[in-house]
């Protein structure tokens, strides 16, 4: 294996006043970065890491070669909004998506609609609190989940998407199936987010770029039923997911689905185990290479269980917000989130104190 080289922004500084040339803005949005973290692998081992000054890079980056210096324009560029139906998404601030599970048996909120009503409702309280858009789900992939009939997942979640989509609501569907897709899609949903990144279902690629819809593309290692069995990478996970989701886009460009259109999740949880996602969520900065919007989708994971007394999926409050801050402050574009309200909230404080460290001191 060929050595390769992978940026990672860091060093984050409050505004960019007085720092021309020594500061770079991350991937269009709310954050400034100082300093560049190269690390380099051959055969799937580190052979040397380097903290490189922004004012610095270009320099580096031509001896590093063209690969690297692509992954440095895409860190810097903004990245463009996500059409979903009449709907514009804004990604140069970050955006919450209302996690709605119209399941049975999904691990923080399973059976608690008795009603496509009820769940729609969910989903209107969720928008009118500050979510961008609901994503809707009706199978649960939550470890050691069995797969959901096509059929009886497209029955729970086309009512729900019917009626938010309906209302002028922005809706994506979250599922693996083709045929879910092109149901929720006719419904009104205006995105996919497939947790198996178009690797499920052999007719998923091509119904996403039918459709022209905006998809997320997730990280996961093995199925549902056994991805928490023995998680494993063979080299540095953050590195590992990046080398895969690279394969995804190719894949998904190759089908006919246009980058723009592209979401990347890490995949908290989806064949990690606690310190892998720890690792990730600390180096989450890198995978802007890619030149996609990155969602986090961190909302009372097991994670935060394990990190907290075994706090049970509906305590994990607090820990979900500290991850979601945390994804933001690394520049994550979609926070996927259970607890709206209280999100977009801290998103709000997040949001007045970048305003006023953007504010020219001239002008306070």
């Amino acid at each position: 294996m060929a050595a390769r080289s992978y940026l990672r922004p860091t060093a984050f500084v409050d505004a960019p006043f007085g720092l021309d040339g020594r500061v770079a803005r991350l991937a269009g949005g709310m954050a400034w970065f100082s300093a560049v973290e190269v690390m380099t692998l051959e055969d799937g081992r580190v052979a040397g890491t380097e903290l490189v000054p922004v004012e610095r890079i270009e320099d580096r980056l031509a001896a590093l070669g063209g690969e690297t210096a692509e992954s440095w324009r895409r860190i810097t560029a903004a990245r463009p909004p996500l059409a979903l139906g009449d709907r514009i998404v804004r990604l140069d601030q970050p955006q919450v998506a209302g996690i709605l599970n119209v399941t049975p048996d999904s691990f923080s909120d399973g059976g608690r609609f008795r009603s496509a009503e009820e769940a729609a409702e969910a989903g209107f309280a969720m928008a009118a609190a500050g979510a961008a858009m609901i994503d809707v789900g009706g199978e649960s992939t939550r470890p050691g989940a069995k797969p959901v009939w096509e059929g009886d997942e497209a029955e729970r979640v086309v009512p729900a998407v019917r009626q938010l989509a309906g209302s002028g609501t922005a809706v994506s569907v979250d599922t693996r199936k083709a045929a879910v897709m092109e149901a929720a899609l006719a419904a009104g949903a205006a995105m996919v987010n497939d947790v198996s990144a178009l690797t499920f279902d052999e007719r998923a690629a091509a119904t996403v770029a039918a459709a022209g819809c905006p998809i997320v593309l997730m990280h996961h290692q093995g199925p549902p039923e056994t991805m928490q069995a023995a998680p494993h990478y063979d080299r540095p996970v953050t590195i590992a997911v990046y080398d895969w989701l690279e394969a995804r886009i190719r894949d998904a460009e190759a089908a006919g689905i246009r980058r723009e259109r592209i979401v990347v999740d890490p995949g908290i949880g989806f064949g990690k185990t606690v310190q892998h996602n720890l690792q990730l969520l600390n180096n989450l900065a890198l995978l802007h290479g890619l030149g996609c919007p990155i969602m986090l989708g961190a909302s009372r994971k097991r994670m935060i269980g394990a990190l907290s007394g075994e706090a049970a999926p509906d305590a994990r409050l607090a820990g979900s917000l500290a991850l979601a801050l945390k994804g933001v402050e690394q520049g994550v574009h979609l926070l996927r989130v259970h607890d709206v309200p209280e999100t977009v909230q801290a998103l709000r404080v997040w949001r007045g104190l970048r305003d006023a460290a953007l504010t020219p001191p001239a002008a306070v």
